[in-house]
C-alpha cells in the first residue's frame, strides 16, 4: 500500500489539482491563509530562492534519460503543462526519479546572483516513494529557441484547453549540453508548497526570442512567478 506522502506527492503533479485549487498569483504571500492544506506555504524551506552564495561540492553528474515524446500540452490557467508517456528518468542520489511533467514560469521564479530571467522551465520528477525532484532551467532574451518553437506552435489558448500533438516532440532536445548545476532543498512553488523537494538549477542559460517570451506572457495574461523566499540558513551547493 502506498504511504499518504506518496499518494499526496503524486497527486499534486496533476494539472486537474492545480486548475481546481482556489488560489492565484495576486497575493502569494497569503497562500497559507487560503486553506489548511496550504499551511506549508509559510514554512522555513520554501522555494523559489535567490542563489546568491553557494559552496563547491563533489556533486555527481546528473544522469538524464529523456528518450520520450511530448504527447499533449495543457493550459490550466496557472501555467502551461506538458505531459507525455512514462519512461523519462533522472538518476539522483542512487535512485530513479520518473519525469512526470514540465511547465513554465514567466518571469523566472528562481534568481541567480540577483538576476531574474524572463522564462524558467521546471522538469518535475517523482521516485517510487513519492519524493520529488525539480530541475530548473533559465531562458534569457536572445535568439529564437527552436525546441520551444515546436511547443509554442501548439500552445492551448484557453484555460482548461488541452492540445494533442499530431507530431510528438522529443523531450531530450530541451536539455543543454552542459549539465553543471546548483542544488538546494526547497518546496513546490505553488500551493500546497510541500517541502522536501530536491531542487537542481542548471547553470547553462538558454535563449528565447522576444516574441516567444511575449507570446507566453500574453497567453497567461499575468506573471506566474512566486517571489523568492528566505533561505533561513539553507546552503546552496554547486559542482
Amino acid at each position: 500500500m502506498r504511504s499518504f506522502f506518496q499518494v499526496f506527492s503524486l497527486s499534486i503533479l496533476s494539472s486537474s489539482v492545480w486548475a481546481g485549487a482556489d488560489w492565484d498569483y495576486h497575493h502569494p504571500e497569503q497562500w497559507n491563509t487560503l486553506s489548511p492544506n496550504f499551511a506549508a506555504c509559510s514554512g522555513h524551506n520554501q522555494s523559489p530562492i535567490n542563489i546568491e552564495r553557494s559552496v563547491k561540492a563533489d556533486l555527481k553528474p546528473l544522469q538524464f534519460s529523456y528518450q520520450i515524446l511530448i504527447q499533449r500540452i495543457h493550459n490550466n490557467g496557472h501555467t502551461v503543462q506538458v505531459d507525455f508517456e512514462e519512461g523519462g528518468e533522472l538518476m539522483l542520489d542512487g535512485d530513479r526519479f520518473q519525469l512526470k511533467q514540465f511547465h513554465l514560469h514567466t518571469p523566472s521564479e528562481n534568481k541567480i546572483h540577483g538576476k531574474q530571467y524572463p522564462l524558467e522551465i521546471h522538469f518535475v520528477h517523482a521516485n517510487a516513494k513519492g519524493e520529488l525532484a525539480v530541475v530548473g532551467m533559465m531562458y534569457a532574451q536572445g535568439a529564437e529557441n527552436p525546441q520551444l518553437a515546436r511547443i509554442w506552435n501548439s500552445l492551448p489558448k484557453q484555460k482548461g484547453q488541452t492540445v494533442e500533438l499530431k507530431q510528438p516532440q522529443s523531450v531530450n532536445h530541451l536539455l543543454p549540453k552542459n549539465l553543471d548545476y546548483y542544488r538546494f532543498s526547497g518546496s513546490l512553488t505553488t500551493p500546497p508548497c510541500s517541502e522536501g523537494v530536491r531542487w537542481l538549477i542548471l547553470k547553462e542559460i538558454q535563449t528565447a526570442s522576444v516574441k516567444q517570451i511575449e507570446d507566453f506572457a500574453k497567453l497567461l495574461g499575468h506573471p506566474n512567478n512566486r517571489p523568492v523566499q528566505p533561505l533561513n540558513g539553507r546552503i546552496v551547493v554547486e559542482n
